[in-house]
């Protein structure tokens, strides 16, 4: 065979093949307009999504300070750059307007937009995986009934070579397999129902788990504690007795602090009190018992708290008359003179494992800008703790929670100021 003729049957096939998938594209593209315009959705199948995205706090992300319900455009820092969330409203051009049913679950259970394009993980598909189809056609059926926002998606603003898919094809071999959630046949109803709310559409693992170099986490380490990234909170571990394991607790009392913000003993405070302001709150009883039902039996969290060997000196310049003075002067009146709280309004920091655990994040970032538990349906006028930013120095901010974290029977090691001075630099920016 001549090699002109050979080039004419090499293109022959390579156009023959290009056609073939031109058909195969255009021939889903009209099945995809077919079952978009298909879709009419009943009004218990709104109401059950409207339900569902508040389980999975959607609209925290997906709307802008001051822009329209899930109209996107909230830019999410992460250590890579800035990710934009994207138009969740029913508009053709900007949003999920021509979307179909198929298209969202891809979304939610592959992290893939509707062209196939990767998604960023800041969209924790990591979790939404195991959310189920039918759930997810909720979800979107509730998405449909917003109204239309025509509000272009931002571009997203990731350094080099974080912002090409390459890259993120990597890390998703490294760190996401697809999977719908399966019940565990050992355990009751409750407890799968709980375990399908924690690590599926509550997504918990997202901020309570560690995070390495490159933004991944290992399902072996799920709900661990982590530190949330560019946030400055500490999510801590809810698998450790030693931080928010609730093995211990009541039942009632897990309920509580989900859907009131505050319990005995305990309140929630920074990014989590957004999570129940937003969130749990909403839901119903009976989810919230699932959830407390899953939470109580997680692995580790019911393993003994250790007696804790009393630390050294907590810092060779810590001038622990000083310290005792600012305690007295600045907290004594809300927390106690031994620390000791005030039932129904400020927690005890005697005993208080947000206090003593190892993690000091959270404790500099109350001292620093202060904090309320949401205001909930069952804590309307929640109590708060005023911000010492201007008040206080580093060496007194770092001084003052030393003091906090080794008296009244607490048994922690001492904050530096340095740990102060980046809480500080790190707001700054």
């Amino acid at each position: 065979m001549k090699t002109t003729s050979r080039w004419a049957l090499g293109i022959a096939v390579l156009a023959a093949g290009a056609a073939a998938v031109i058909w195969a594209l255009n021939v889903q593209g009209e099945a995809d307009v077919r079952a978009t315009a298909a879709f009419a959705p009943t009004d218990s199948l709104i109401a059950r999504g409207a339900y569902l995205a508040r389980a999975g706090n959607c609209m925290a992300c997906h709307t802008a300070r001051g822009g329209a319900s899930y109209a996107g455009g909230l830019g999410i820092p992460t250590p890579f750059g800035t990710v934009f969330t994207s138009n969740l409203t029913p508009d053709a051009n900007t949003g999920i307007g021509s979307w179909s049913p198929a298209h969202f679950w891809r979304a939610m259970h592959n992290g893939r937009s509707k062209s196939g394009r990767l998604l960023y993980p800041a969209f924790p598909y990591t979790s939404y995986t195991q959310v189920t189809r039918e759930d997810s056609d909720a979800i979107f059926a509730y998405l449909r009934s917003q109204p239309a926002v025509n509000q272009p998606n931002r571009p997203h603003a990731l350094d080099f070579p974080f912002s090409s898919q390459a890259a993120l094809a990597v890390w998703r071999a490294l760190y996401f397999k697809p999977g719908v959630f399966q019940p565990n046949t050992s355990r009751d109803a409750e407890w799968n129902r709980g375990a399908y709310l924690v690590n599926g559409l509550g997504h918990c693992s997202a901020c309570h788990s560690p995070r390495d170099a490159l933004g991944g986490s290992r399902q072996s380490l799920a709900l661990a504690g982590g530190l949330i990234p560019m946030q400055n909170w500490y999510a801590p571990s809810l698998t450790s007795a030693h931080e928010a394991g609730v093995a211990d607790w009541d039942r009632e009392r897990i309920v509580q602090l989900l859907q009131t913000g505050v319990a005995p003993g305990a309140s929630v405070s920074g990014p989590m009190a957004e999570v129940v302001l937003r969130s749990t709150q909403h839901l119903t009883a009976q989810d919230l018992g699932a959830m407390a039902n899953y939470l109580k039996a997680l692995p580790g969290a019911s393993a003994p708290l250790e007696k804790i060997a009393a630390p050294g000196p907590a810092s060779p310049s810590l001038d622990t008359v000083k310290t005792a003075k600012l305690y007295e002067q600045h907290c004594a009146q809300c927390h106690g003179a031994q620390g000791e709280g005030i039932a129904h309004a400020y927690p005890p920091l005697a005993g208080n494992r947000a206090v003593t655990m190892d993690a000091t994040d959270n404790l500099v970032q109350m001292v620093l800008n202060g904090g309320f538990a949401p205001a909930t349906k069952g804590n309307p006028r929640p109590f708060g703790m005023p911000p010492f930013v201007l008040v206080l120095d580093d060496s007194e901010v770092a001084g003052l929670i030393s003091h906090i974290r080794s008296s009244w029977g607490n048994q922690a090691g001492a904050v530096t100021p340095l740990e102060v001075t980046r809480a500080r630099s790190n707001q700054a920016h």
